[in-house]
C-alpha cells in the first residue's frame, strides 16, 4: 500500500499543476469521439448483401483521423473464414501511405513512402519492395546469433515479387520519384497464409498515397477441395495440405493482372475456373478499397511527370518507322538484330537531340514504343514475328543427356538461344534443405536451385548470392516438377537439382524445367512422367488498356518479344495438364478470354516439346549410377535415440567416421538413414548401432528406472536430454550411480511447454538458452512419463519464457512459501485497482 500512497500524493500535485490540463483534454476527445459509418451493397442491388462498411472517427493519436473498412462477405468464401479489415491514420501516419490490415489474429502493417524529386535522368520506375515476416508475430525469436531478423528469407523475397508484380504495370508511365513499398506481418495466427493479404495491404497504402496508382488493385488466394468439387478461397494450411491447386490471384476490378500458382496436373479450363473464382473475390476488394480511397480523400500527384514534347512520337516514327520494319524483316540472331536495334537507337538519339535538347529520355520512350507498335502491326498484317517465325512456332529444340560422367544425372537443354545446364543429385535426408520460417521449421526433400550468370547474355556482372530474379525463377521450376517426384517411401532419397543458364534469349526458367526434368530421369529418379515448360507472350496495339479480341498470342517467346510485347505467361506441365504457371502483363489487366486462348496455345506447344525430349529419354534410367550412394533404413526405439546421437553429436560422428559413411540421421520417430557406397559397411554400422540400443536392455527387455516414484502433481526440476519437434524429453529423476538403472525420464509435449502456441519447439527452447526446465509430473499414460511446463507457469501466473517464473524471480517450489505466492497477485490486483479509481476522479475533478 505504501507505493499506491505516494502516487496518489504526485497526483494530486500533479493535478493542481497547468501541465497536467493537456492530458485532461486527449481523455476528453477520446470520450467524445465520433464515429461515422458508411455501408454500401452489391451491384446486383440485392437488400441485405452488403459488401463492406467504412467507418471514419477521431479516435487515432492526438484526435487523429481513422478511416477503418471491413468487409462484410466475398464472393465464395465460407462463413468460418473471418473478416478482412482495413485501417489507416492510426500507424505510419508519416508515410505518404499506411494500411494496418487484419484477418482473424493475422495483422500486416504495409506502407509507401517516395522521395521528393523526381530522378529525371532515368527511363524506369524506381519502385522497391521489402516484405518481412516477423517471427514476434508468431511469439518466436530468430535463431541468428543476436537474435535478430536478418535478410529476406526465400519466402520472403518470393512475396516482394508477388507485390510488385501487379503494381508495377498501374503506375503512371514517367513517374520518376523513388518509390518504396514496406510490408511487415505483425501478427500471424498460423491458420492461413498472409501473402495475398501482403499484396492487397501494399497496394492499398500505395493507392491512399499521392502517387499515380491507376486503379486499386488487390489478391486472393485460391485452393480447391479434396474431392476436387469446388474451389477455395483464402484456404486453411491444412485444407491446402490435400489441395491439388494452390493459385494466388491479383488484379483490378476489371482485368487480372498478375497468376502464381501450382497444381498437380489441372486441366485448362479448370485453371480458367479457378482464375475467375479468385476474381469475382477481387472485384469486392477493389471496390471497397475504391471507395476508402474517397473516404479518405487520397489525390494523386501528375505535376512532376514530363509530358512527351509535342510532336516528337509523329517525328520518331516519321524518320525510322521504314527502318525498324526492315529491321524485323531481317531477322537472324540475337546478336545480329540486337546490334541493329543497338545502332538505331543511338541513331535516334544524335538524329534529334537538337531538334529536342534535353529530352534524351523522352526520345528513347518514343523509339521504344514505336518498336512495340511494329512489332505488333507486322504480327497482326503478316503472321510473322521478329525472328520470322509464325505466331505458333517453337525455337529449333537440342537436347542431351548423360554427359556429364561423375554426376548423377546431367542434361543440357536448348531450346533457340536459350541453354540450361540441368544437374540431379541423390543423397540422404542429411542433404535436405533447412527452412525457418514464422510457421516454423520444416524440410525439404526436393529444391531447385537457379543460376543465371552475367556470361550468359554476354555480359560481365556481379557473381554471388542468388538475387530475387534467380530466387523467383528457381522457385517456379521447382513447383513445375514436384508433382512428378515418387513419394519418399518409394523412393527415400534427398534430391537436389541445379540448373545453371549458359544462354539466354527468352524463357530460361521454363528451360530449366525441362533440363530438370531430363537430369532426374537420366539420374534414375523414378518420376511419374515427363513435364516440360514454355512461355507465352501477347501483343497489342495498345499497350495501356485492356487485352481485346486484337491481341496477338505468341508461342515460345524471345527476349526481345519479352522486352517489347505486354505479357509473359509461363505454363509447365505434361500432356494431361498443369503443374505451374506464372502471369505478368504490362498492359491494364487481361481478360479471361484472352487467357483461354493463351492456354490453348501454351498446350500444343508444350505437346511439341515433351515430343522433342522424349526422342532422346523417354523414361528414367532402370538403374541408379554407381557414383549414387546405396541407402538403408531401419527402425529403433525412439527412447534410444539419444543413446545413438550420443552427447552433443558424439556417438553419431564417432559411427559415421568409423564405418566410413556418407552420411546418418535419426529422425524423431526413430527411423533411422544411413547411407554409404559400401554394403558390408553399412551393415556393420547398423549392427553397432543395435548393439547401442541393445546396452539399455536386459534379458530383451529394456532397463527400467529403479528409483523412487514420482509424486503427481509435483514440480521437478528436468533437465533436457532431447528436443524435438514434438516435445522436449527431460530427466527427472537421477538414475543409480553405478549405470544398474537409467534416470527416469519424461516427454514435455509441445502443447505443455507454454501458455500459448509453440510453433518451432527446437527455436522455443533455444531461445531460452537453458538446459534445465521446470515441469510438473503430471502421471503415467500408456507406461509413458508426462510432463507439463505449462503448468507450472499457470500455477505461478508466469509468462511464455522463461523457466516457469517471470521477472527472475526464484522458480516455483523455491523461495516464498506457496501460500504468499498466491496472495502476491491479488495484493498487486487490489493495488492497481485503488490506483485506477484515484486517477478517474481526478480526471472528472478537472
Amino acid at each position: 500500500m505504501r507505493t499506491s500512497r505516494n502516487l496518489i500524493v504526485i497526483f494530486l500535485f500533479l493535478r493542481e499543476c497547468s501541465s497536467f490540463a493537456p492530458l485532461a483534454n486527449v481523455q476528453q476527445r477520446r470520450t467524445t469521439a465520433t464515429t461515422t459509418t458508411r455501408r454500401l451493397e452489391s451491384p446486383n442491388g440485392s437488400s441485405g448483401n452488403e459488401e463492406f462498411v467504412i467507418e471514419s472517427s477521431d479516435s487515432g493519436p492526438n484526435g487523429a483521423s481513422v478511416h477503418k473498412l471491413r468487409f462484410l462477405s466475398l464472393p465464395g468464401q465460407s462463413s468460418d473464414v473471418p473478416e478482412i479489415e482495413m485501417e489507416t491514420g492510426r500507424i505510419a501516419r508519416q508515410a505518404a501511405g499506411s494500411v494496418t490490415l487484419t484477418r482473424g489474429e493475422s495483422v500486416v502493417l504495409s506502407t509507401a513512402a517516395r522521395d521528393d524529386k523526381p530522378k529525371e535522368e532515368i527511363d524506369f520506375l524506381p519502385l522497391s519492395v521489402e516484405h518481412q515476416e516477423r517471427f514476434s508475430s508468431a511469439g518466436l525469436t530468430s535463431g541468428s546469433y543476436n537474435r535478430r531478423d536478418g535478410r529476406p528469407a526465400e519466402h520472403e523475397i518470393l512475396v516482394c515479387r508477388l507485390i510488385d508484380r501487379p503494381i508495377r504495370p498501374l503506375i503512371a508511365d514517367g513517374w520518376r520519384h523513388e518509390t518504396q513499398l514496406l510490408s511487415w506481418v505483425l501478427s500471424y495466427d498460423g491458420v492461413r497464409s498472409c501473402d495475398s493479404l501482403a499484396i492487397t495491404a501494399a497496394a492499398t497504402a500505395l493507392y491512399l498515397s499521392d502517387v499515380p496508382l491507376s486503379k486499386p488493385v488487390a489478391a486472393a488466394q485460391v485452393g480447391l477441395s479434396e474431392d476436387g468439387s469446388q474451389f477455395l478461397l483464402n484456404p486453411t494450411h491444412k485444407e491446402m495440405e490435400t489441395s491439388q491447386l494452390n493459385l494466388i490471384v491479383a488484379g483490378t476490378e476489371d482485368a487480372v493482372l498478375m497468376i502464381e500458382g501450382a497444381a498437380d496436373f489441372l486441366p485448362e479450363d479448370q485453371m480458367v475456373k479457378a482464375v475467375k473464382f479468385g476474381h469475382d473475390a477481387i472485384q469486392t476488394l477493389c471496390r471497397g478499397i475504391a471507395a476508402l480511397g474517397d473516404t479518405v480523400g487520397a489525390t494523386k500527384n501528375y505535376s512532376t511527370i514530363k509530358e512527351k514534347p509535342a510532336g516528337l512520337q509523329q517525328r520518331v516514327d516519321e524518320e525510322f518507322t521504314q527502318k525498324v520494319d526492315a529491321m524485323y524483316a531481317m531477322g537472324g540472331s540475337k546478336k545480329a538484330q540486337g546490334e541493329v536495334m543497338s545502332a538505331l537507337s543511338k541513331g535516334v538519339v544524335e538524329q534529334l537531340s537538337e531538334e529536342f535538347p534535353e529530352d534524351t529520355v523522352a526520345i528513347k520512350g518514343a523509339f521504344k514504343d514505336l518498336l512495340c507498335r511494329r512489332m505488333f502491326k507486322r504480327a497482326q498484317d503478316t503472321g510473322l514475328r521478329a525472328d520470322g517465325r509464325q505466331a505458333t512456332d517453337i525455337r529449333m529444340i537440342d537436347v542431351e543427356a548423360g554427359f556429364l560422367p561423375r554426376v548423377h544425372g546431367s542434361a543440357l537443354f536448348t531450346r533457340g538461344e536459350t541453354q540450361a545446364l540441368a544437374t540431379a543429385t541423390l543423397g540422404d535426408s542429411g542433404m535436405r534443405q533447412k527452412i525457418d520460417t514464422i510457421g516454423g521449421t520444416s524440410e525439404k526433400r526436393f529444391y531447385l536451385q537457379y543460376t543465371f550468370p552475367p556470361s550468359s547474355v554476354g555480359e560481365t556482372g556481379r557473381v554471388g548470392a542468388p538475387g530475387r530474379r534467380e530466387v523467383g525463377h528457381g522457385n517456379l521450376a521447382e513447383r513445375a516438377l514436384i508433382p512428378i517426384l515418387p513419394t519418399e517411401k518409394d523412393f527415400p532419397y534427398t534430391i537436389r537439382v541445379e540448373s545453371l543458364i549458359t544462354e539466354s534469349h527468352g524463357s530460361s526458367s521454363m528451360a530449366s524445367v525441362c533440363g530438370g526434368c531430363l537430369a532426374l530421369m537420366d539420374a534414375g529418379v523414378p518420376v511419374k512422367t515427363n513435364v516440360a515448360g514454355i512461355a507465352m507472350g501477347m501483343l497489342l496495339g495498345d499497350k495501356e488498356g485492356v487485352s481485346d479480341e486484337n491481341a496477338v498470342i505468341l508461342s515460345d517467346i524471345s527476349g526481345t518479344e519479352d522486352a517489347l510485347g505486354t505479357m509473359d505467361f509461363k505454363v509447365a506441365g505434361n500432356r494431361e495438364g498443369i503443374t505451374t504457371f506464372q502471369l505478368d502483363i504490362k498492359c491494364e489487366g487481361l481478360t479471361l478470354e484472352t487467357m483461354e486462348r493463351a492456354l490453348a496455345q501454351a498446350r500444343e506447344g508444350r505437346l511439341k516439346i515433351l515430343d522433342k525430349m522424349e526422342e532422346v529419354l523417354e523414361s528414367p534410367r532402370e538403374t541408379l549410377p554407381d557414383t549414387v550412394p546405396k541407402m538403408l533404413t531401419f527402425k529403433v526405439p525412439f527412447e534410444s535415440i539419444g543413446k545413438i546421437i550420443g552427447p552433443g553429436g558424439k556417438q553419431i560422428r564417432a559411427i559415421i567416421e568409423d564405418h566410413e559413411l556418407v552420411g546418418m540421421d535419426v529422425a524423431d520417430e526413430g527411423l533411422v538413414q544411413m547411407s554409404s557406397f559400401s554394403q558390408e559397411k553399412m551393415e556393420a554400422a547398423k549392427k553397432m548401432v543395435l548393439s547401442l540400443v541393445g546396452n539399455n536392455r536386459q534379458n530383451g527387455e529394456k532397463k527400467k528406472y529403479a528409483g523412487p516414484p514420482p509424486e503427481e502433481g509435483k514440480n521437478y526440476e528436468g533437465k533436457i536430454t532431447g528436443i524435438h519437434p514434438f516435445g522436449v524429453f527431460l530427466e527427472i529423476l537421477p538414475g543409480a550411480e553405478d549405470g544398474s538403472s537409467p534416470g527416469l525420464e519424461g516427454l514435455c509435449h509441445v502443447s505443455e511447454m507454454a501458455r500459448e502456441r509453440v510453433r518451432n519447439c527446437e527455436g522455443f527452447v533455444k531461445s531460452m538458452n537453458t538446459d534445465v526446465l521446470t515441469v510438473k509430473y503430471l502421471g503415467e499414460e500408456k507406461g509413458k512419463v508426462k510432463l507439463s511446463r505449462k503448468a507450472v507457469l499457470e500455477e505461478s501466473g508466469g509468462g511464455p519464457r522463461g523457466n516457469g517464473r517471470r521477472g527472475g524471480g526464484p522458480p516455483t517450489g523455491k523461495g516464498k512459501p506457496e501460500g504468499d505466492a498466491a496472495a502476491e497477485p491479488k495484493r498487486d490486483l487490489e493495488e492497481e485497482k485503488l490506483m485506477e479509481d484515484v486517477i478517474t476522479q481526478a480526471i472528472q475533478d478537472l
